[in-house]
């Protein structure tokens, strides 16, 4: 069973789809607001988004591009053709409208399978993070991280060579992107290390000054 979190502004769609998900044994939360789909990401922290592309606050200049920003989950985005090409450069896939509620349910389930193999189980060989387990083994060393630090490794192993933001990482790790100092960040990427075991230009996490953070495949 996975998590899913459906933006949608057009009830028939919603009904559809929420049905869909419901019967194959999914947990579906859903609203028709882009605003309070993103609060609802941040809360509920779902293992998928699928998103109506149906107006200016669902496109990629809207929610999709926020999500992003936000190192979110993947996004199933349903799309009318014209804008379908635009729409994928910003999302993870894309349903052509108007949609099937097996066509989106089959897609739906495709990401979710290959979220299991680079999401739940994050591993690149020295470092395995296992998201049911919350478990991360350097080698075949276990360490114990408290929720900040895993959450921390995660939303890094989960994005390697790319740089997250100090305020993508206080989102998505303290939930909260303006509330906390990026010194809270500093600190914690410094105790993961030394948890972890790394030390100086041994870490595969580095810091990109005045920006954020990288994680460098092992």
């Amino acid at each position: 069973m996975a998590q899913i979190l459906l933006v949608a502004a057009q009830p028939d769609t919603e009904s559809a789809l929420r049905a869909a998900f419901r019967h194959a044994g999914h947990d579906l939360v859903s609203t028709g607001d882009p605003r309070t789909g993103l609060l609802l990401m941040r809360e509920f922290r779902p293992d998928l988004m699928v998103l109506d592309d149906d107006g200016p606050d669902l496109g990629d200049q809207g929610l999709i591009r926020q999500v992003r920003e936000l190192a979110g989950p993947p996004m199933l985005v349903l799309a009318d053709h014209p804008r379908r090409t635009r729409t994928l450069r910003a999302a993870d896939d894309c349903v052509a409208k108007p949609v099937d509620d097996v066509d989106v349910l089959a897609r739906a389930e495709m990401m979710l399978n290959r979220a299991v193999v680079g999401g739940e189980i994050v591993d690149d060989g020295v470092v395995r993070v296992d998201c049911r387990t919350r478990g991360v083994t350097v080698g075949t060393r276990g360490v114990e991280l408290t929720r900040i630090e895993f959450d921390l490794l995660l939303a890094l192993a989960r994005h390697p060579a790319a740089v997250l933001t100090h305020n993508q990482l206080l989102a998505t790790v303290w939930n909260d992107p303006t509330g906390l100092a990026p010194d809270r960040v500093k600190f914690a990427v410094l105790r993961l290390r030394r948890k972890l075991g790394w030390a100086g230009s041994d870490s595969p996490i580095s810091a990109v000054r005045g920006v954020g953070y990288r994680y460098r495949v092992q």
